[in-house]
C-alpha cells in the first residue's frame, strides 16, 4: 500500500507540475519576433504601437532591430515570424525568392542629406539628391556612409548609381564607410564636418546635432518606404506564422495605421501610413 501511495503521490506531482507550466509555456507561445530596423525601435515608434496591439491581441511582441540587410538575414535564418523594413526592391527578391510572404506597403518617410552649417559643397535647397551628391564627389568632401547594408545605406548606393559615380575608391580619404548604425554615422559626420544621408525619423530624434543641418530634402527620390512581411512556413515550419499574419493584419488596418499617423516625436509625425490592403 505504501508503494501504492508513493506512485499516486508522484503522479498528482507530475500533472501538478504539468499544470503548473502549461500557462507559461502558453505566454512563451505567444511572443512574436519581429526583425526590423533600428530606427523604428530608437525613435520611439514600437514603443507606442506595441502595447496598443498587445492590448487589441494579447500578443507580445520581442523587436529585434538591426539594419534592413540583417534583418532579412534572420528572416532567412528562421530567427524571425515577421520581417518589417525599408528596402522595398530588397523586399520584393527576398519574396520572390521564397524567403518571405503576404508583403505589404505599410507607411513612408523621406531620406534626407544631412551637412555642417558651412556647407563646403553648397548643396543646400538644391531639390536633386543625385545632383548634390554629385557635387560633393567633385568637391571631395567628407562624406559618411553607413556602409552596412542597412536600407539607408542601400538607398544611399543607389543614389549614386544613379548619378554615374562610384564613391567606393575613394574608400578612406573622403568618402568614409563607418559601418556602424545612423545614430553613430551622425556622430562622425559631426566630428568631421562631414555628409551624410539619413531617414527623417533617426534626424529628429537625433540629440547631438551640433552644426549640422538638414541641406537636401524633398526630392521624390528620398522617399523611404517601409513594408512588412511574414516568414516563409514553408522554410520555416517553426514561425510563429498565426502571429505574425495577426500582428501585420493590425498594423495594415485602420486602427493600426491610425495609430502610426498619430505618433509623434517634438510635435512632428515621423511616419505616414500607406498600407495597401
Amino acid at each position: 500500500m505504501r508503494g501504492q501511495d508513493w506512485v499516486r503521490g508522484m503522479l498528482g506531482s507530475v500533472l501538478l507540475f504539468a499544470w503548473a507550466v502549461q500557462p507559461a509555456q502558453a505566454a512563451r507561445d505567444e511572443v512574436l519576433t519581429v526583425a526590423s530596423t533600428t530606427d523604428m525601435q530608437n525613435s520611439g515608434l514600437y514603443d507606442w504601437l506595441l502595447p496598443k496591439f498587445k492590448a487589441a491581441s494579447g500578443i507580445e511582441v520581442h523587436v529585434v532591430a538591426v539594419g534592413t540587410g540583417a534583418a532579412l538575414d534572420l528572416g532567412k535564418r528562421c530567427d524571425a515570424d515577421a520581417v518589417l523594413v525599408h528596402a522595398k526592391a530588397q523586399e520584393l527578391a527576398y519574396v520572390a525568392a521564397g524567403y518571405g510572404i503576404e508583403r505589404h506597403d505599410l507607411m513612408y518617410n523621406d531620406f534626407v542629406i544631412v551637412g555642417p552649417a558651412a556647407d563646403p559643397a553648397h548643396i543646400e535647397g538644391m531639390h536633386s539628391a543625385v545632383a548634390a551628391l554629385a557635387k560633393i564627389h567633385h568637391d571631395q568632401v567628407p562624406f559618411l556612409s553607413r556602409g552596412d547594408n542597412s536600407g539607408t545605406n542601400i538607398k544611399e548606393l543607389a543614389l549614386w548609381k544613379d548619378a554615374g559615380l562610384d564613391p567606393a575608391p575613394a574608400s578612406g580619404t573622403w568618402y568614409r564607410e563607418t559601418g556602424t548604425g545612423m545614430g553613430p554615422t551622425l556622430n562622425t559626420a559631426r566630428a568631421m564636418d562631414g555628409y551624410t544621408l539619413t531617414d527623417r525619423a533617426t534626424w529628429i530624434s537625433f540629440r547631438n546635432k551640433g552644426d549640422l543641418k538638414v541641406l537636401v530634402q524633398g526630392d521624390p527620390e528620398l522617399l523611404n518606404q517601409y513594408g512588412v512581411m511574414l516568414v516563409s512556413p514553408k522554410r520555416c515550419p517553426h514561425a510563429r506564422i498565426d502571429l505574425a499574419r495577426s500582428f501585420r493584419n493590425w498594423l495594415i488596418s485602420g486602427p493600426g495605421q491610425q495609430a502610426i499617423a498619430s505618433f509623434r516625436l517634438q510635435g512632428q509625425q515621423l511616419y505616414h501610413p500607406n498600407a495597401d490592403r
